[in-house]
C-alpha cells in the first residue's frame, strides 16, 4: 500500500499522469513537466496566456484571512515567474459543515482584498458545505494573464553560463507553517525573538514581486518558485528542464539563525523543504547586479547561488566542505511535520 505524502517525486509524478493529458493540442508551447510552475499557451490572437493551479491548505493557529493571502499569491506566483503579469483567477472553497457562514464570507472577503492588491479579477468558482471536509479548504485556485509572444520565459529556460540568484533564502513556506503547528513545542525550545521573526514569514509566502521586478530588467531567462523539494528540489528541476546542469554553493549561505534554530529542533534539512517564497532566477552574468539591485530597491534580499555550466555531467552541489551530487527531490520533509504539528 502506498503511503505517500505531499507531492511525489517528480519522476514518480510522471510515471502517474504518463499519457492521461487529453487531447494534444498545436497551441501548448509549455505544458506538465518537472518544475514547470505554468502552462504556456498560444491564443488566437497571436498572444501567449501563462495558467497554473493549485490547492491551498489552512494552518491551524493562522486567522482566517490568511487563507486570502495565500490563495492569492501561491496561485499569482506560479503564473509571475514566466514573466507575465496575473490577471486573472477561479477558486473553489470547500467548507465543513457547520462552518459559519460568517467565516465563509471571512475566506472571500481576504481573497477579493489579496486579488485586488495585485490588480486581479476573480472571474468564476465554486463555494460549498461537505461532509467529507474537516477544515476550510481551497480545493484549487486557477490564475492566468497574458503577454505579447515574446515575452515570456520558462522555469525550463536557463542558458548556459547564467548565474542562479535566490530570493529571500531557504525554507520560507515550511519556516513560516511549521513554527505555528508546532508552536507549544517550539516555545519551550526557541527565543521569544526567533519564534516572532519565524511567525512573521507568513508575508514572505509569494514571488510576484520578485519575478515581475526582475523580469522587467532583461536578461533573465528563467524563473521557478522553490516549492515542494524546497531550493535543492528546485534547482534540480529548473536544472532538468534546461538540459543543463548546475553547479551551486551552499555554504557560502548563512542559514537565518531563526530557520537554522527551528531545523535543529525539528530535525529537518531547510535547504530539502518546501519554500514558497524564495525565487530562483537564472540570470545573464551582466544583468546579475542590476536584478540584485532592484530587489534591493524594493526590500528584497539576494544572494548567488551558482551557475548553470553544460560542462558538467551531473547537478552538484557544495554542502559541509563537500562537494556531492544534487539528486532528485524525493518527498519533502515539511509534511510529516506538518501533520504531526495538527495531531
Amino acid at each position: 500500500m502506498s503511503n505517500l505524502v505531499g507531492k511525489p517525486s517528480p519522476s514518480r509524478l510522471e510515471k502517474l499522469v504518463q499519457g492521461a493529458l487529453g487531447k494534444p493540442s498545436d497551441q501548448v508551447l509549455i505544458g506538465p513537466g518537472p518544475g514547470l510552475d505554468a502552462a504556456i499557451l498560444k491564443t488566437t490572437d497571436g498572444r501567449v496566456m501563462a495558467i497554473a493551479e493549485d490547492p491551498i491548505f489552512p494552518a491551524p493557529g493562522l486567522p482566517l484571512e490568511i487563507m486570502g493571502w495565500f490563495t492569492v499569491h501561491i496561485g499569482a506566483s506560479d503564473v509571475a515567474v514566466t514573466g507575465i503579469k496575473p490577471e486573472f483567477m477561479t477558486y473553489t472553497l470547500l467548507l465543513p459543515p457547520g462552518c459559519p457562514e460568517e467565516d465563509a464570507r471571512t475566506i472571500i472577503n481576504s481573497i477579493s482584498d489579496a486579488a485586488k492588491e495585485l490588480d486581479i479579477s476573480i472571474v468564476g468558482g465554486h463555494t460549498g458545505w461537505y461532509g467529507a471536509v474537516t477544515v476550510p479548504t481551497v480545493g484549487g485556485v486557477t490564475v492566468w494573464g497574458t503577454a505579447d509572444m515574446d515575452s515570456w520565459v520558462s522555469p525550463g529556460g536557463a542558458k548556459d553560463g547564467d548565474i542562479i540568484l535566490m530570493t529571500k533564502g531557504p525554507c520560507i513556506e515550511a519556516a513560516a507553517l511549521l513554527s505555528i503547528v508546532h508552536q507549544e513545542r517550539l516555545a519551550k525550545k526557541l527565543s521569544p525573538e526567533h519564534l516572532d521573526i519565524l511567525r512573521s514569514r507568513v508575508d514572505e509566502i509569494t514571488v510576484v514581486e520578485d519575478a515581475l521586478q526582475a523580469f522587467k530588467v532583461g536578461g533573465v531567462h528563467a524563473m521557478h518558485d522553490a516549492t515542494e523539494g524546497g531550493v535543492q528540489g528546485g534547482l534540480w528541476e529548473m536544472a532538468t528542464a534546461a538540459g543543463i546542469p548546475v553547479m551551486v554553493d551552499f555554504d557560502q549561505i548563512a542559514l537565518p539563525a531563526d530557520i537554522a534554530a527551528l531545523a535543529k529542533e525539528l530535525g529537518f534539512d531547510p535547504w530539502q523543504a518546501i519554500s514558497e517564497g524564495t525565487l530562483l532566477a537564472a540570470v545573464a552574468p551582466a544583468q546579475v547586479e542590476e536584478v540584485q539591485q532592484v530587489w534591493k530597491n524594493i526590500g528584497i534580499e539576494s544572494f548567488v547561488l551558482g551557475s548553470f555550466d553544460a560542462g558538467l555531467k551531473e547537478n552538484m552541489v557544495r554542502r559541509e566542505k563537500q562537494i556531492q551530487l544534487l539528486t532528485e527531490p524525493d518527498t519533502d520533509p515539511f509534511w510529516e511535520l506538518f501533520f504531526a504539528g495538527l495531531n
